[in-house]
């Protein structure tokens, strides 16, 4: 009998169990959307770096498609200074009501290492990443390497001769380098880092032969090396890159697997309330997988890439680390 009774009580357990659990998840659906703010007037874009750049770019073709989505007015503001620190500082110290937001880049997570500003990350609210873009391993038509083991094994038996280019020092694409030469078993500065005011003095020096190698962005040399103008022997990323599909992916080829890229995120000040975040995120989201944005990426031979807001403040998080580790290793920290 107490058996009968031990099983009437469990069903009746179960039963109501499963009536809770309904009852719960109908709750959850009639619960309103969390993510339907809306901004009722003209919001601040905020970019610390200059007009005619790639982060700037993306910022303004993004910041139409919000008006449309979003049914106000999002003004473009750049606020350069510092290499990145007077924008960044700017954003992370706006007001978090949703109506200032900006374009946070790869220096976030590489400005407190060199001693330019305390600010990290942790500093701004993440909403969403909407363009990555990785480093060529390029160097003049006529070099006698022909693969990128060709130019490793040149800097592991005479580590110093060569030389590269394609940023200041300590710039992402310095880092680059140094990250691939240390993942490689090799010293970072085994290939010296000779300091440019960007890509297209970069890659002059290289056609002219005043340096050895350059690591801009892969995109920006894509006219060059369609053209036979230099060659590409190795693409920091996962994949090779679809205009250039016979470029090696370093995370295919290599035995480190090594990548690196620089990326623009969409961020808000430190403590937007999350309701704020997600309409963002939601907006983007549309912004990023609409007909308008793979024109805007493929005039500039860039895929469409969207991370959402979870994802982006990992992407961020394990960034700092590992650039953290190559500036530490060249002497650079602070």
């Amino acid at each position: 009998m107490n058996h009968v009774r031990s099983i009437l009580s469990t069903a009746t357990t179960l039963v109501f169990g499963v009536a809770a659990a309904a009852a719960s998840s109908a709750t959850e659906a009639a619960t309103p959307n969390q993510c339907d703010w809306q901004p009722d007037r003209a919001v601040t874009v905020i970019v610390p770096w200059g007009t005619g750049g790639g982060t700037d770019a993306n910022a303004r073709r993004l910041a139409s498609l919000l008006e449309d989505e979003m049914g106000v007015p999002f003004n473009v503001v750049n606020r350069t200074g510092g290499n990145g620190v007077v924008g960044h500082t700017m954003l992370a110290r706006g007001k978090p009501d949703g109506y200032t937001i900006g374009a946070a880049t790869v220096e976030i997570d590489t400005m407190h290492w060199i001693g330019l500003t305390p600010l990290t990350y942790r500093d701004i609210t993440p909403i969403a990443l909407i363009d990555r873009t990785s480093p060529g391993v390029l160097v003049a038509k006529d070099s006698p390497y022909a693969s990128l083991d060709d130019l490793l094994d040149e800097a592991r038996n005479n580590p110093g001769e060569l030389t590269a280019s394609g940023t200041a020092q300590g710039g992402i694409w310095h880092l680059a380098l140094a990250g691939m030469l240390k993942a490689e078993g090799l010293p970072p500065d085994a290939i010296r880092w000779i300091p440019s005011k960007g890509a297209g003095p970069a890659l002059k020096e290289l056609m002219a032969g005043g340096v050895d190698v350059a690591t801009p962005a892969l995109s920006e040399a894509l006219p060059l090396v369609e053209q036979g103008e230099i060659k590409a022997l190795g693409y920091m990323s996962e994949a090779p890159m679809e205009q250039l599909p016979d470029v090696p992916a370093t995370g295919e080829t290599l035995d480190s697997g090594w990548t690196l890229g620089a990326f623009v995120t969409i961020s808000g000040p430190k403590g937007l309330p999350d309701e704020i975040a997600c309409a963002y995120e939601q907006a983007i989201d549309q912004a990023v997988h609409s007909d308008a944005w793979a024109e805007f990426k493929q005039s500039r031979g860039a895929p469409v890439v969207f991370e959402n807001r979870q994802q982006t403040r990992q992407t961020l998080a394990e960034a700092d680390d590992k650039l953290g580790d190559v500036i530490q290793s060249i002497g650079l920290a602070q």
